[in-house]
């Protein structure tokens, strides 16, 4: 795979056997999958724009499956080339995958395994990498999705390291990406690697994007938590406690606590808790803490203590060491760093932290014009439901160490390691 010069060799990479060229993109779409998501790939490598400096591909849209094709909406698609087009392909990419909770057909598992001991690069968009999960081509791999299935991954795929904080992963022959425009991300991560940044900042202006997104690494870009679960939990009985943990922040309980409230002992409650989810409750519960925190930060003038206590925290102390773990900054530094960046986000909120008037409210999401949104619905940011590296006592106090859920923790030290070892090869979630 040609590099950009700013980045390292590919970790990963086979040779392409002879009767597959990396010019030519595959495509594989199945029924039931989101519209946007099936047509970044296709506006990325299937129109021709080589008047303004774009390299060529060559573009083959193939069924995964037996069609029509009905994508949400009732639309229905009529692929041009079935599985078998895929022998031909240098770059396969799976834009989407209908559901989360079913297992693709075997049929286009195995096109995809045998396109990757061909020496193609294989890419997964958003829920697309379940499908390369379940292909075993991200096993031992950093790999990242749609931040509200990334526990789902990490719990179903215990061999994937991943990462929901990233934009993308590329781990030479095989990358992912979060999102929705996440994918586009990638998609101009991979024109920039084959043809260089002046061919990928051409396709960005046409395609009216930023180029390249920033770094998370820099405090002037700074991450975003969401404090929303997975779709699933709203039929399950562990809502109403959910939903009781959200109105209480501030007060201080612990994950005892909630499973009283759920008539559970607190095993049975971590066990329901962690199969919804994806992540331990109390690593959860830690989550949203700091995101109230976070909110409190960006709007209001409450001092660090203050916050500290308005999110259950029993002391700054704690508070900051949780913060630190999971956004890479002290709440005073988070503070300095978002009104340095949102200058009018600040405007006069009164002492309950709801903005006024000409300001955003306590929680809102506003992105700044440098972030593109994302997310399923593309109001979302790709930042994570689960931040990796908290622990700590009972709700969430003090205390040091472990990760929610173990494979997402893991897939966060095994992401660093490889961003250390390939600079630039990871897209960072910032806002």
């Amino acid at each position: 795979m040609s590099q950009d010069p700013s980045h390292g060799p590919a970790t990963h990479v086979r040779k392409l056997t002879a009767r597959r060229r990396r010019e030519i993109v595959a495509v594989l779409l199945f029924g039931g999958g989101p519209i946007f998501e099936s047509s970044i790939p296709l506006s990325v490598f299937g129109v021709d724009r080589q008047d303004a400096g774009v390299p060529r591909y060559r573009l083959l849209v193939c069924a995964g499956e037996d069609g029509p094709l009905r994508t949400t909406g009732g639309l229905e698609l009529s692929a041009p080339y079935g599985i078998d087009a895929i022998s031909r392909a240098g770059t396969v990419v799976v834009p989407a995958w209908r559901s989360i909770t079913q297992p693709p057909p075997a049929a286009a598992l195995d096109a995809l395994r045998r396109a990757h001991q061909e020496g193609a690069r294989v890419m997964g968009l958003c829920t697309g990498a379940f499908v390369l999960a379940a292909a075993g081509l991200l096993d031992g791999r950093p790999a990242t999705t749609h931040w509200m299935y990334a526990p789902t991954l990490a719990k179903r795929y215990p061999a994937v390291h991943v990462d929901p904080r990233e934009l993308f992963v590329d781990d030479g022959d095989i990358l992912t990406s979060a999102g929705t425009a996440a994918g586009i991300d990638l998609c101009l991560h991979v024109v920039r690697s084959d043809h260089g940044a002046e061919a990928a900042g051409a396709l960005a202006r046409r395609l009216v994007v930023p180029p390249r997104r920033g770094n998370a690494a820099d405090v002037g870009q700074l991450h975003r938590l969401d404090r929303s679960l997975p779709e699933e939990i709203g039929t399950d009985p562990l809502a109403e406690v959910v939903a009781w943990a959200l109105e209480h922040l501030h007060e201080q309980f612990d994950v005892e606590a909630l499973a009283a409230r759920a008539y559970m002992s607190r095993r049975t409650f971590d066990r329901r808790f962690r199969a919804l989810t994806g992540s331990a409750p109390l690593q959860w519960l830690i989550t949203q803490r700091v995101l109230q925190a976070q909110r409190l930060l960006e709007n209001s003038e409450y001092s660090v203590d203050e916050v500290a206590a308005r999110c259950g925290f029993r002391s700054p102390v704690a508070l900051r060491g949780h913060f630190r773990r999971q956004l890479g900054a002290s709440p005073a530094t988070y503070r300095a760093a978002y009104r340095a960046r949102r200058p009018a986000a600040h405007d006069g909120p009164g002492p309950d932290g709801h903005g006024t008037e000409g300001g955003p409210p306590a929680g809102s999401f506003r992105l700044p014009p440098s972030r593109p949104e994302s997310g399923p619905e593309g109001g979302f940011p790709d930042g994570a439901l689960v931040a990796a590296g908290a622990g700590g006592g009972p709700g969430g106090h003090g205390g040091a160490g472990g990760g929610p859920g173990g494979a997402v923790s893991h897939g966060r030290a095994r992401s660093e390691a490889y961003a250390a070892r390939v600079p630039g090869q990871r897209g960072h979630v910032t806002s």
